[in-house]
C-alpha cells in the first residue's frame, strides 16, 4: 500500500461518500475507487460496506482507520520534526476554541505566533468542548481551549487550567428579578432557561449546580451558539446563565450575580505527543500566562531603627 491509498481511504471514512472523498482529495471518483479496491485486495479484507445510500466502515475498516491515521500522521510529521531539530518550526497547526472563550485573547495570541513562526499554516475551529477533546485525543486537532464543569474529567490529553469562572444570570431589563442585587438558584428554578443541549459540558455546569441544591430546572430553549442566549434573553423569552465576562459583551440585558453560582473551568488542552508547531504554541501560551500573572509585591528593606 502507499500513502495515497491511505489518504483516499481515510477521506472515504471521514466523508461517508466516495463522491465527497474524491472532491476532498482533488481527484476523480473512478481513480479513488480504483485505489481503494487495490488497497482492499492487498489487505485481503473489505474496508467499506457500499449501498446506494451510504458508505460505512466494516470491522476491518475500523481497524484499518485506527492504524492508518497514526501512520499517516507520523509520516507527515517527519519533515516537521527534522526541521524542528534544525531550529525551524513549520507544518500545520490546528486550533479549537469554545465560542464563549474568556480570559485569553486567542486571536492576539495567534497573531503573535504567526509573526514568530510564519511557516506554520494555522487553522481554527469553533465548537463544543466534548468534540474538541475527542479531536485532540485523536490527533486531528493540536490545541484547543475548552470549558467544562470543574468535576468533569478531561482524560487522554495534556492540559493546563486557565481560569475558573462563576456564571451569572442574564435577564431582560423588564424581568421581575432584574433589579435584584444577587439571586439564589432557587429563584431561577421555575424560570424558562436558555442553555446548551443536555449532555454537553456547558450544560453540565448548570445541571450539576441545580442538582447540588436539590432543585429542578427547566431548559426551554436548547442552543449551540452563545450569541443566541443574548437574543432569547433580550426578547424576554428566557433567563440565561453565562460567565460574567461573556455577559459584559451582551447588550440589552441585565446581569445579576448568583449566590450559589455554577462554575466553569477553562482549560487549554493538547496532544500528549504534540507536533513541533503545537509545542511552540503551548510554550508561547505559557509565557503569555506567566506575563499576565499578578506579580508579588516587591520587598521593602526597612532601615534599622537608631
Amino acid at each position: 500500500m502507499n500513502l495515497k491509498q491511505i489518504e483516499y481511504a481515510l477521506a472515504v471514512a471521514d466523508e461517508g461518500s466516495f463522491t465527497r472523498a474524491a472532491a476532498r482529495c482533488h481527484t476523480v471518483q473512478s481513480a479513488l475507487s480504483h485505489q481503494i479496491a487495490r488497497l482492499e485486495r492487498q489487505l485481503g479484507a473489505q474496508l467499506f460496506e457500499r449501498t446506494s445510500r451510504r458508505v460505512a466502515l466494516t470491522p476491518a475498516g475500523e481497524a484499518f482507520v485506527r492504524s492508518a491515521r497514526a501512520a499517516l500522521d507520523a509520516t507527515r510529521r517527519i519533515g516537521d520534526d527534522v526541521a524542528a531539530a534544525c531550529g525551524q518550526v513549520r507544518g500545520r497547526l490546528s486550533l479549537g476554541m469554545i465560542s464563549s472563550l474568556t480570559g485569553l485573547d486567542l486571536v492576539e495570541h495567534i497573531a503573535a505566533f504567526h509573526q514568530q513562526y510564519p511557516q506554520v499554516d494555522i487553522h481554527l475551529n469553533v465548537g463544543r468542548s466534548e468534540w474538541m477533546v475527542e479531536e485532540v485525543r485523536g490527533r486531528r486537532m493540536d490545541v484547543a481551549m475548552i470549558g467544562v464543569w470543574p468535576g468533569a474529567p478531561v482524560e487522554g490529553v495534556a492540559l493546563r487550567a486557565l481560569v475558573d469562572e462563576e456564571l451569572v444570570a442574564v435577564l431582560a431589563p423588564g424581568h421581575p428579578l432584574a433589579a435584584a442585587q444577587r439571586l439564589p438558584l432557587a429563584q431561577l428554578a421555575d424560570q424558562p432557561l436558555v442553555d446548551f443541549a443536555a449532555g454537553t459540558g456547558a450544560r453540565r455546569q448548570t445541571d450539576e449546580a441545580f442538582a447540588a441544591a436539590n432543585l429542578a430546572h427547566r431548559v426551554q430553549f436548547e442552543i449551540t451558539d452563545m450569541r443566541l442566549v443574548e437574543q432569547f434573553v433580550r426578547r424576554g423569552l428566557a433567563v440565561g446563565l453565562v460567565p460574567a465576562a461573556v455577559a459584559q459583551g451582551f447588550e440589552g440585558v441585565v446581569a445579576v450575580p448568583i449566590s450559589d453560582a455554577p462554575v466553569r473551568r477553562v482549560y487549554a488542552i493538547w496532544s500528549n505527543t504534540p507536533t513541533p508547531a503545537a509545542q511552540a504554541f503551548v510554550a508561547m501560551l505559557e509565557q503569555t500566562l506567566a506575563d499576565q500573572a499578578p506579580k508579588p509585591p516587591s520587598m521593602v528593606r526597612l532601615a534599622p531603627v537608631m
